[in-house]
């Protein structure tokens, strides 16, 4: 077999592969002695066709299927002649496949990069620091007792926050339509479920109330038919809710706290509320450091890989909105690819610290990753039991525990700064920055009220002066 190699570009080779053709004819000749023991022809007593009548009609379809074998089998010997790692499938394409002829073809695909570890130092990390305070607790009990209230009927006008349960019937232009119709449905007023006006017009009922609700359906409003036309709802108000917040007894016994003991349940929650903080605070870091990884690091990417990725973004796209592969080719690459290189690139210096530091799957680490993923379940062994009862599901975790190996590896050479928060601003940003922004603008109120209280005093004083 002779191979010469050829850069195109970058990561791409070229591999340029001769096979004698007596491999080729050889091979092919023994198969269609084998096809002549089996097959059947009109004239010919089982086992006794002669070859050349094989040859004749199935020469060249198993000629073909030898190639084929052939290009694929010479290809990754020759690979292996050259000390080559192929970073995807090659595209194979034949020069001279003529019978009695040396074959000659020519297989193009990508290698890995070699790729210059950075210094660890170069990665900065903000490490953040929070705790689970007392007013933490509190604030989720409340938060607790109310996602687990109870609703109960009171005998008053309706208000934001109630619950109303409707009977109602729409129509547009004196014609009822498709989905304008509801009995028994349970609204909670305020919170933006129905159209624009809807609600509202419901503030103010009580049970028993029948009332007409007229309200213009938006122009980009999913339903066609009705966008941008004037509706009437003939509404009946069968009964108005309040929420009520269980006892501490009773949200205890509800999160199956033994004998409902307060204390217990505090505990049991505050326990939660770490162990979510520490998973926050992990998966904080664990980012960063990626994105650290991948900002510091340059190096040209096999187009192969990325295809690959892209190709399996888009088919995790369509399983989650839904399609089917035939939708794969209206998808654009654009919409993937930067995101797609990105995991490339990752994975490729991942493996690449793994490879350089000697890193291992950790067996105990990879016990405790188990019992912390299965801690959270009601039947933590049965969730264990499911892991190492699958191979592939297993080497996921061990995945996951290679990559934390880098993780604290990459952690320990970084630049951290320590950053302390409040459990709110770790786990609840948009909520805090929300009341964040709400105290900017009281002090700017405050300040501004200040300054012309001061300037009007000063005024008064010039006054007084003159």
């Amino acid at each position: 077999m002779q191979v010469s190699v050829e850069t195109t570009s970058g990561l791409e080779r070229k591999l340029t592969i001769g096979v004698e053709s007596s491999k080729i004819d050889g091979v092919a000749l023994t198969k269609m002695k084998e096809l002549a023991k089996t097959q059947r022809i009109n004239g010919f007593r089982p086992g006794k066709i002669p070859l050349n009548v094989i040859k004749k009609r199935f020469g060249a379809h198993v000629r073909q299927d030898v190639i084929s074998d052939v290009m694929q089998r010479s290809f990754y010997e020759a690979v292996l002649q050259e000390k080559m790692q192929p970073a995807g499938p090659p595209r194979i394409e034949p020069v001279s496949m003529e019978e009695g002829k040396d074959l000659e073809f020519t297989a193009t695909f990508d290698i890995y990069p070699e790729i210059k570890l950075e210094d660890f130092s170069k990665v900065e990390i903000e490490m953040t620091t929070a705790e689970v305070a007392d007013d933490d607790l509190t604030k989720m009990i409340d938060t607790l007792r109310e996602q687990q209230a109870n609703w109960v009927e009171v005998k008053r006008k309706a208000k934001n926050d109630d619950q109303v349960v409707i009977d109602f019937v729409g129509t547009i232009d004196g014609e009822e339509f498709n989905g304008g119709k509801a009995d028994s449905f349970e609204l909670l007023l305020g919170k933006g479920q129905m159209i624009p006006g809807f609600e509202e017009q419901l503030v103010g009922t009580k049970n028993g109330d029948e009332v007409e609700i007229k309200v213009t359906f938006p122009e980009d409003y999913q339903n066609k038919d009705v966008a941008g036309k004037d509706a009437l709802f003939a509404t009946k108000i069968n009964k108005v809710n309040k929420k009520e917040a269980l006892k501490m007894s009773e949200l205890a016994e509800k999160l199956g706290i033994a004998d409902g003991k307060i204390a217990d349940m505090k505990a049991d929650i505050r326990k939660n509320m770490e162990r979510e903080l520490k998973q926050a605070i992990t998966s904080k870091v664990k980012q960063q450091v990626m994105d650290a990884l991948v900002e510091v690091h340059d190096f040209e990417m096999p187009n192969a890989l990325v295809e690959q990725e892209i190709n399996q973004q888009k088919q995790q796209a369509l399983q989650q909105f839904g399609g089917d592969a035939s939708s794969l080719p209206d998808l654009p690459n654009e919409l993937f690819a930067d995101k797609a290189t990105k995991r490339v690139k990752l994975g490729l210096i991942v493996s690449e610290i793994i490879k350089q530091n000697k890193i291992t799957t950790d067996q105990e680490k990879v016990k405790v990753k188990l019992d912390e993923l299965a801690s959270v379940y009601e039947q933590p062994e049965e969730v264990v039991n499911y892991y190492l009862s699958d191979e592939k599901r297993l080497s996921e975790i061990e995945q996951l525990v290679l990559e934390d190996s880098v993780i604290e590896l990459v952690q320990a050479g970084a630049k951290v700064t320590e950053n302390k928060v409040t459990f709110d601003e770790l786990m609840n940003p948009k909520d805090a920055e929300a009341i964040s922004k709400e105290s900017s603008k009281e002090s700017s109120k405050e300040s501004s009220k200040e300054s012309s209280k001061e300037g009007a005093e000063a005024k008064e004083e010039s006054s007084d002066s003159e």
